[in-house]
Formats: C-alpha cells, sequence, structure tokens
C-alpha cells in the first residue's frame, strides 16, 4: 500500500508539470511563430469549450470504466500527443484539435485520480489524502513553471511542449507504481466501492436531484466568477506599475500562493475531517474578497504579491474540499466522478464568464472598480455557503489531526 500511495504523490506531481505546459506558455510560444492575437484567440477557445462541454462526459467515462488506472494512462497518452502535435504543427487546425484533445483527455484525468484517491483510502481517510494530492500539484505546479520558464528562455518556446510530452513518461511510471490489489483491497469496502463502479444499472442522475450537490455547484460557480480574472486584472496593473520587473512580480504572484497552497492543503484535509467541511470552506471562500479589496486599494506591485498569498488559502480549501464534499454526496450512489463533472462544469462556467465581464468593466471602469466589483461577488458567494451550503460530513471524528 506504502508504494501506491506514494505512486499517487508522484503522479499529482508530473501532471501538474506537464498541465503547466499548456497555460500561458502556448500564447508566447505561438506569438513568436508569428501568430496574431485574434487566431491564438480563437484556438484558445476551441480548447475552452471542448473543456466545458467535456466535464460531465469526462465524469460519466471514469465512472463506466472497470480500470481507473488505464482511463488515467489514456488520458496522460492523449495529453502528450497533444503537447506534440502543438510543438511540431503550430498551424490553426492542428493546434485547434489539440486544444480540443488536452481538454477532453483533461476532463477524464482529473476524475480518474480522484477515483484512484478514494479507492485507496476508502472514504474515511480522503481528506487528508486530497490534501497530499492537492500539495503534489502545487508543488508541481511551481516546479514546472520554472523548469519551462528556463528552457524557453534557454533552449525556445518549442522547448517547452516537448518537455510537456516528455513529462507524460514519468507520470505513465507513477500510474504503474499503484497496484491493483491495493485497489482491489479497499474495493471491498462499500464507501469505497461506489466511487469505482455502480452498485446498479439504475443509479442514473439521482444524485442531481439532491439539494447538497446543487448548492456547491452554486457556490462553486459564484466562487469562480469572482476569482477567475483576480490574477489577470492585477497582471495587467502590474505591468503598468512595475515597469521592467513586471515579469519578475507577476511570476511571485503565480508561484507564492502555491507554496501556501503546499503548505497547508494536508491541514485542510485533516481538519475537514474534525471540524467539519463548512468551517474549511468558509474560511477559504472568505480569503477571496478580502483579497479583492485589498487590490482595490493597494497599488504596490510588490505588495500585490503578498495579497496574492490569499490566492494560495482559497485553492487549497477548494482544492481538497470539491472532491471531498462530493463524495460525501454521492456516496453509495456509483456517480462520484460524473457527480464531479458537473460540478466542473459550473465551475468552468463562472471562470468563462469571469474573464469575459471583468474585462468589459475594467475597459470602462478601471481596475480598481474591478476589483470591488469581484469582491462583492466573492462576498455573495462566501454568504451563500454560509447560509445554503449544508454539512456534508457524515461521520465526524474527535480532532483534526
Amino acid at each position: 500500500m506504502a508504494r501506491s500511495l506514494r505512486g499517487l504523490d508522484w503522479l499529482n506531481f508530473f501532471v501538474a508539470n506537464f498541465q503547466t505546459g499548456f497555460g500561458p506558455f502556448i500564447s508566447v510560444y505561438l506569438t513568436g511563430v508569428g501568430w496574431t492575437q485574434g487566431a491564438i484567440g480563437a484556438a484558445l477557445s476551441a480548447g475552452t469549450v471542448a473543456g466545458m462541454v467535456s466535464q460531465v462526459p469526462g465524469g460519466i467515462l471514469v465512472d463506466a470504466v472497470r480500470s481507473k488506472r488505464a482511463a488515467a494512462a489514456a488520458a496522460i497518452v492523449a495529453i502528450m500527443a497533444s503537447a506534440l502535435a502543438i510543438a511540431l504543427w503550430p498551424a490553426l487546425l492542428p493546434i485547434a484539435l489539440a486544444e480540443i484533445l488536452h481538454a477532453f483527455a483533461s476532463s477524464v484525468l482529473g476524475p480518474a485520480i480522484a477515483a484512484l484517491s478514494l479507492a485507496l483510502v476508502g472514504h474515511g481517510g480522503l481528506g487528508e489524502r486530497l490534501g497530499r494530492n492537492t500539495r503534489y500539484l502545487a508543488i508541481g505546479n511551481a516546479f514546472a513553471a520554472g523548469l519551462m520558464g528556463t528552457f524557453g528562455y534557454y533552449v525556445g518556446e518549442r522547448a517547452v511542449f516537448l518537455l510537456t510530452a516528455a513529462l507524460g513518461i514519468p507520470a505513465l511510471a507513477a500510474i504503474e507504481m499503484i497496484g491493483n490489489e491495493d485497489l482491489a483491497r479497499v474495493k471491498i469496502h462499500p464507501s469505497a466501492a461506489s466511487a469505482s463502479k455502480p452498485e446498479n444499472s439504475g443509479w442514473s442522475w439521482q444524485f442531481l436531484r439532491d439539494r447538497r450537490l446543487l448548492a456547491y455547484a452554486a457556490c462553486a460557480s459564484l466562487f469562480q466568477l469572482a476569482n477567475a480574472a483576480m490574477l489577470p486584472i492585477a497582471a495587467g496593473m502590474i505591468t503598468k506599475r512595475a515597469g521592467s520587473e513586471a515579469s519578475l512580480v507577476i511570476a511571485a504572484c503565480i508561484v507564492a500562493p502555491q507554496a501556501v497552497t503546499a503548505a497547508i492543503s494536508p491541514w485542510a484535509g485533516r481538519a475537514a475531517e474534525g471540524w467539519g467541511r463548512r468551517p474549511i470552506l468558509l474560511l477559504g471562500f472568505a480569503a477571496l474578497p478580502i483579497r479583492g479589496v485589498l487590490f482595490a486599494g493597494i497599488a504596490d506591485p510588490y505588495l500585490m504579491v503578498l495579497i496574492q498569498l490569499l490566492d494560495g488559502l482559497s485553492a487549497a480549501a477548494l482544492g481538497v474540499l470539491t472532491p471531498l464534499i462530493v463524495a460525501d454526496i454521492t456516496r453509495h450512489t456509483g456517480g462520484y466522478t460524473t457527480a464531479l463533472g458537473v460540478v466542473g462544469l459550473a465551475i468552468g462556467g463562472g471562470a468563462t464568464l469571469s474573464t469575459v465581464a471583468a474585462g468589459f468593466v475594467a475597459d470602462h471602469f478601471g481596475g480598481e472598480a474591478t476589483f470591488l466589483g469581484l469582491a462583492a461577488i466573492g462576498l455573495c458567494a462566501t454568504l451563500l455557503v454560509g447560509t445554503v451550503m449544508p454539512e456534508t460530513r457524515s461521520n465526524p471524528v474527535s480532532a483534526a489531526g
């Protein structure tokens, strides 16, 4: 079992590594090979739409397949193929198809890792396990950002995507460390079996009638409506104020919260088991409106890095609590990863609307007004958690550990 758990640690680390390559590096790469911003936007929009459309089908697929290891491995191979396509064929159609392939594969990979986590540790140990997952994801993101930035600077932007494809190989090796015998041993418990396959063919969509799932999807969507645009708007303001040091400050705004997330995620998982889900969820949500108000009132770009640390708190709380709450709600239903897809769709919708609406407000009313508006939405999300979202923990334990 220890080897399987280490394999899951490394799987999260390397998944974060190669997923980082599909972030801002693709815009830099395509700009360098002569693409216009309109063409870049069109190609990336194809991936954005595919990512939203595939959330629920991806979850259904993971619930339906017998081997979660095979599902995760197939998704990693597909992401490797999309990275190679981006590196080798920087034309509109191949790039758009690669973005779509990446989006669909990612919609399978995330739920597959969540299902593997639940199958390995059972429901009782899921909170702390998800905390470790989030820690290794954060460490992997920070490591990959530095590594890929170095490759892009010294070797070339195309090399970033060749490296992205190569990082899929150790991720596949990490999957091999997860033993089928360990997954099978835990599956005998009903709480874990529900994450592995439906108990009967009539599981259908009954969990969609669960008020707790609908409430959490609404809360998470509203959170992302406030959160997704906050760093891009801050980055624009930093660029104007920090001059030649803007890139360094923006990089710090990305890496510093990852350090916070890595540090506190295991605690968030243990605390969610000991104190319940709602207190930790409220803590993560409450950090968002505070961050928005501080961004609106503080102009110093270096202080903005410190403010951005609050994003690490929110990321730790939601990174752990989202799959944990969904596991609570879908216990014994067999619809765990399908429900994760439903929540993922709500989160994606909020994030997409956030960037569009915030950009419009920033153009017409300025950055400070935008931050205050995002903070107000974040406060509404926090109040919604406090008034509408019920506690989902069913088997409390005596302490957070």
